[in-house]
């Protein structure tokens, strides 16, 4: 495994396989076969949260080993079901969607309420679905950008899903409603036993200035760290591309957020594996799983996606969540795709930096 990771991973192999991140990773809750006991046993999740945790844990080429591999194709909503599927219009009807997710060897399967709903008596037993609750709809004119609910906790509970999954636009207008949407929604799926999945994502066109901000470690730490205090169990988010958010936001006569200059000199740098720690720092020093997102499909998908992972475990994260690499290729590609990211989660020499 890993002489094909470094070949995907090229010129920057020795800097990702071998950096020794700047925070330590002895302060960090990281990932394991023992994690559902280890961390959340103490916590005020009830036997049946527990219980679908596990499963998760124990699904696919990752069972046993504390990481976690999911599809997610909520992308019929999120992007447009056109824009998503005409490249692989197999994947317009939902069945592929979760043969993909099981041939594949994933953890989970993440998708909406009709997919999910679609395919249920004859899947939910031997995959565990993750039902994404609200959405970002594009065909309101002029296109806007707020999650709503599409869905509710009892028909995730119905249908036997073990988790719930739901985004917050964190820095936009609508945030407040969200969060207080979310939060109860959160509480009630672990009312029932299901555990939940937050995508801590920002939205806000003033944090795009000289770099794009949305990416930035600063912000998306802070998303991540609102997420866990309504309790969510793993948060997806974005791998960082860059850092200083605050910094950038409060120039001039702007007066923006709290910040602390040591977040910058001492708790990361400018390397890849250091912004991403200070993501997993944020989800409580790790007691809320990271899995950072696949991002789009482009022409070095495997070589991206390799990346990401590394980044990701090396920095302390439990996972990758990819969807449009994989699904926007024939099937028999896409289960290579997603192998090749469980196998950098799966191969030993790649350890926590």
């Amino acid at each position: 495994m890993i002489d094909k990771i470094r070949e995907y991973l090229g010129k920057e192999a020795d800097n990702l396989l071998s950096y020794k991140a700047k925070f330590p990773k002895e302060k960090l809750h990281l990932p394991g076969p023992d994690f559902v006991d280890r961390i959340f046993y103490q916590s005020d999740r009830n036997p049946n949260v527990l219980r679908n945790l596990q499963l998760m844990f124990n699904t696919g080429r990752l069972a046993g080993t504390g990481y976690l591999s999911i599809l997610p194709v909520d992308q019929g909503i999120e992007h447009s079901a056109g824009a998503s599927f005409a490249k692989n219009p197999d994947y317009f009807d939902p069945e592929n969607i979760v043969k993909l997710a099981i041939e594949g060897g994933c953890n989970a399967v993440a998708s909406t309420l009709g997919v999910l709903g679609a395919v249920a008596r004859k899947y939910a037993h031997k995959i565990p679905f993750i039902l994404k609750i609200n959405h970002n709809e594009l065909l309101t004119y002029p296109n806007k950008y707020d999650q709503i609910l599409f869905a509710g906790v009892k028909q995730a509970w119905d249908m036997g899903a073990a988790a719930v999954g739901a985004t917050i636009y964190f820095g936009s207008e609508e945030s407040s409603r969200q969060i207080v949407e979310i939060s109860e929604a959160f509480q009630y799926a672990h009312e029932l036993g299901m555990a939940t999945i937050l995508w801590c994502y920002l939205r806000n066109s003033a944090f795009k200035k000289d770099k794009d901000y949305h990416v930035s470690a600063d912000l998306t730490g802070q998303a991540n760290h609102l997420g866990v205090t309504i309790e969510a169990d793993i948060i997806k988010q974005k791998l960082p591309e860059n850092n200083g958010g605050y910094t950038a936001l409060n120039m001039g006569s702007s007066s923006y957020g709290k910040i602390d200059k040591r977040v910058y000199s001492e708790l990361t740098s400018d390397h890849p594996i250091d912004l991403c720690r200070y993501q997993v720092i944020n989800n409580y020093m790790g007691r809320a799983g990271l899995i950072n997102s696949g991002g789009a499909s482009g022409e070095n998908d495997f070589a991206e996606a390799t990346k990401t992972a590394v980044i990701n475990k090396r920095a302390g994260g439990m996972g990758l969540i990819s969807g449009r690499k994989a699904f926007q290729r024939p099937m028999a590609e896409g289960v290579k795709l997603l192998n090749a990211i469980q196998d950098v989660y799966l191969c030993k020499e790649v350890t926590v930096a």
